[in-house]
């Protein structure tokens, strides 16, 4: 299977790089996934699309302040760490730059030295573990110091951090934000509930792995980053008896739909419990929980693209996408919306 397959042009004017003053105002492309008929509106309006009974499963992760700006020690020369697996209390693993000047044994400090990080060994990728030092804790250090590890394509500061949290935001973890969720406001839940459908969370903490571009032309070569998740036996019991019922799962985010994938067993019947997922969904992987998606639009040839043309068809996902490029949708984690029922 190609890279090529899965790629689009994309204007670049059309990547969001401001989240919108109302979350609920995103414009929601409807993908039917049996028909390939497309609906266009607002994702206020996703109430229409969502029935009684149905279980809406969400992503309730929540971004750490995780990018530090500090010096070396003995040179002042800048150096940016980019914090991704908690190995224990004090130990990270981090992706350091510049990374060649990194060695074992630097010190690194930030702020005014309310933080100092040493560096302890060099991993297989050129990772880092990284040893903090401070005062208090290092949760309330880091909220200071800290700022949001906003994607790459992302250019414009963020003036407020909360948007880029969901409003279910709850578990610490992530260094990035499971973003489909970005566009609920608590109003537009409640509504939701209303309607009697059923709302369940799930935890998985993004990896920057999720803007890792996939380098090699056959896609069965890539190999997936692992991400930490965790299913409660209550939010499981959600999802079970949802489907007990007949009705439909619906995940929000592709990390929802991840994590559901990998504890889902051969009859869709999910199971409690946490771990490290590495799931890869491309075309050809069979659908054990879900039912149906929302998510945002992804990057030309990344491996959430293929996830959502596994669940919709590739020929008709790249057609919507061609859609939304001519009707100027916004793209990426501050960009628009699209459900795929």
């Amino acid at each position: 299977m190609n890279l090529k397959d899965f790629t689009y042009e994309l204007p670049e004017e059309l990547i969001a790089q401001d989240p919108l003053l109302d979350r609920a105002s995103s414009r929601l492309l409807v993908l039917d996934r049996k028909t390939g008929e497309i609906e266009h509106t607002h994702f206020r309006h996703i109430i229409d699309y969502l029935q009684e009974g149905d279980c809406l499963v969400v992503n309730n992760t929540k971004v750490i302040p995780a990018r530090l700006i500090g010096v070396r020690e003995g040179t002042g020369a800048k150096v940016e760490l980019l914090l991704l697996t908690r190995k224990d209390k004090d130990r990270w693993e981090a992706l350091v730059k510049p990374g060649k000047k990194a060695r074992p044994g630097d010190v690194i400090i930030f702020g005014s030295g309310e933080l100092r990080a040493e560096i302890e060994e060099i991993l297989e990728g050129g990772n880092r573990i990284v040893r903090f030092q401070y005062e208090g804790i290092f949760e309330e250090v880091l909220d200071v110091l800290g700022e949001m590890p906003l994607p790459p394509y992302i250019t414009h500061r963020l003036e407020d951090r909360e948007r880029y949290q969901t409003v279910y935001a709850k578990h610490e973890g992530s260094a990035a934000a499971p973003t489909a969720g970005l566009h609920f406001t608590t109003e537009l839940l409640q509504v939701i509930q209303d309607k009697g459908v059923t709302i369940a969370n799930i935890t998985l903490h993004v990896g920057l792995g999720t803007f890792r571009p996939v380098k090699v032309e056959n896609i069965l070569d890539h190999e997936m980053h692992s991400e930490f998740y965790r299913i409660e036996q209550d939010e499981a019991d959600k999802i079970n008896e949802a489907k007990k019922r007949g009705n439909r799962i619906i995940a929000v985010g592709t990390t929802s739909c991840r994590t559901l994938e990998s504890c889902g067993d051969e009859n869709g019947w999910v199971q409690a419990g946490s771990g490290w997922t590495d799931i890869f969904i491309y075309p050809g992987y069979t659908f054990k929980v879900i039912d149906g998606l929302i998510t945002n639009f992804h990057l030309p040839e990344s491996t959430l693209v293929m996830l959502v043309s596994t669940l919709a068809g590739r020929e008709a996902v790249l057609h919507a996408y061609h859609t939304a490029v001519e009707m100027k949708y916004r793209f990426f984690s501050f960009g628009d919306a699209m459900l795929i029922k």
